[in-house]
């Protein structure tokens, strides 16, 4: 039976993760490269593959290759072309796109329950304002999850993980200055969190106090204690 590396012949091969290849693995990989041939499981003979090899990883293999993780000659060899993707939270123009892509590929899955097309505005902000610390895959397993929670045909924020929420919060903690006072930096958490709940819901001040977990009376209230200026809401 022909492995991965003859039906590639011709043409190029994907390894992803290759920073988490074995030592006894990136030695045979090293020696595909370097002769251009490969033997089969239980084989003896030698067959010529002529393929190019593309790989990708989510580790500095500098840094691996000093600690003694990743082969310095297969290093070496691999990085003939080196192409440096920014993490997503440098490149939230891609966010859309992404999270149609994924969207796509999961809502029309076999087994899935029904067709959801888009996500709703307040998704969008909260996608856009979080830091994405998993990247593209992180983002691919929030839509995953939203699409089992989904009861209709648009993302809502209630379909989302709380921790994608409080990273969001968690964003606002790290604005303050380091000299804040203790009673102004709550009453500027407090005062950021309630902005962006009413920028996040279009100032619809119901759906502002559920993100924040608190009443409309008590959002009211909030509101103004700081003397915000706030479009009525519902």
């Amino acid at each position: 039976k022909k492995g991965r590396f003859e039906l590639a012949d011709g043409g190029t091969l994907f390894l992803d993760e290759i920073g988490e290849l074995p030592h006894s693995l990136q030695v045979k990989l090293l020696r595909v490269l370097q002769e251009k041939a490969i033997e089969r499981v239980g084989g003896v003979k030698s067959i010529a593959v002529d393929i190019r090899v593309l790989v990708a990883t989510n580790k500095n293999l500098k840094q691996e290759v000093q600690k003694g993780r990743f082969r310095e000659d297969l290093f070496f060899r691999l990085n003939v072309v080196n192409l440096v993707l920014p993490p997503l939270r440098q490149r939230r123009e891609d966010l859309h796109i992404l999270t149609k892509h994924f969207i796509a590929k999961y809502s029309s899955a076999p087994d899935a329950d029904m067709q959801v097309k888009t996500v709703d505005k307040e998704v969008e902000r909260l996608f856009h304002d979080y830091r994405w610390p998993g990247n593209v895959r992180e983002l691919e397993n929030v839509i995953e999850r939203a699409l089992i929670m989904c009861t209709g045909d648009t993302i809502t924020i209630a379909d989302l993980p709380r921790d994608l929420k409080d990273g969001v919060q968690y964003k606002i903690i790290e604005e303050i200055p380091g000299n804040a006072k203790l009673y102004e930096t709550l009453a500027m958490i407090e005062k950021k969190m309630i902005l962006r709940s009413l920028k996040m819901t279009n100032n619809v001040q119901t759906r502002a106090a559920a993100l924040l977990g608190i009443g409309k009376s008590g959002l009211n209230q909030k509101i103004k204690k700081y003397n915000l200026e706030i479009d009525a809401g519902n």
